[in-house]
């Protein structure tokens, strides 16, 4: 997305279209375009970047600005993981990248939070036909993604849990009294927000909406470096909405949701009462 921002820009400000572009850096219209459309970025090459951005005119760090985007986008781990989905691919990149990311939960554990034997009570539930090494492979991809969590500077991870959460006994009792213990483990960190959305709350922000990540990185300085957004995760694929309008709504939508949340030292006191009955 990034990347794509940045080689639209230099081209607007350039005063070029598209033809131009490719009659210039070699490479047909086609390539252009999908140079300018983030979703495409597993494709991207630093010869055709430098090339686009050379036609355009860049200056040297805007050039290096790019190349480096381009370079970090080809070392992620996940690139290679066999159990990442493509579907997936954006979502650790942009997780790589952003600053902090805001996390509505209505049914499960966020893949953040969640521990091994929860990640395998799930992975083992949706793929009921899939060989023990393939789910194992799933799960390991979900746990090291939690290193960014671990990074410096870290991410900050502000979650609201639908009570529904911890009502779904994902693996039984014992799975769910240690899942629990987990998250009331990652509550105490600095850079980690959980909060409990009752039943009792009622009606909330969210309507019928699922499960939502809002990942985001505020660069004043060098809107290149800026990223807003929106993750929506359905069955087996994901949607990504970046259009300001749409991640606008997402944001106000969290934090009526987090109002509407108990706080987070009442959420703590819910955990803790939901681990004795899972205990009992």
């Amino acid at each position: 997305m990034q990347i794509a921002r940045g080689l639209k820009a230099l081209r607007t400000a350039a005063q070029l279209t598209q033809s131009e572009v490719a009659k210039r850096a070699g490479v047909s219209v086609g390539t252009v375009n999908r140079y300018e459309t983030w979703q495409d970025r597993a494709k991207l090459r630093i010869p055709t970047v430098k090339a686009i951005a050379d036609s355009c005119g860049a200056a040297a760090d805007e050039l290096e600005t790019l190349v480096d985007l381009v370079r970090n986008q080809e070392n992620g781990w996940w690139m290679e993981h066999p159990a990442v989905p493509e579907v997936m691919d954006p979502l650790m990149s942009f997780e790589d990248v952003a600053e902090y990311e805001h996390v509505f939960a209505n049914a499960l554990v966020p893949g953040l939070l969640q521990t091994p034997r929860y990640a395998l009570a799930l992975h083992e539930a949706q793929g009921v036909r899939t060989e023990a090494q393939v789910i194992a492979s799933k799960v390991d991809a979900r746990i090291r993604r939690q290193a960014i969590l671990e990074r410096s500077p870290a991410l900050h991870l502000w979650v609201v849990l639908d009570d529904a959460v911890l009502r779904r006994h994902v693996g039984g009792a014992a799975v769910m009294s240690e899942q629990i213990d987990h998250l009331i483990a990652m509550a105490d960190r600095p850079n980690v927000d959980i909060q409990i959305l009752r039943f009792s709350a009622g009606a909330h922000a969210a309507g019928s909406g699922g499960h939502f990540l809002l990942l985001g990185r505020d660069d004043e300085r060098d809107p290149l470096s800026s990223m807003n957004v929106v993750y929506l995760e359905l069955h087996r694929r994901g949607l990504y909405l970046d259009e300001p309008t749409d991640v606008h709504n997402y944001k106000i939508m969290f934090d009526y949701l987090r109002s509407q949340a108990a706080d987070t030292s009442t959420s703590l006191d819910q955990l803790a009462a939901a681990r004795r009955e899972f205990t009992a």
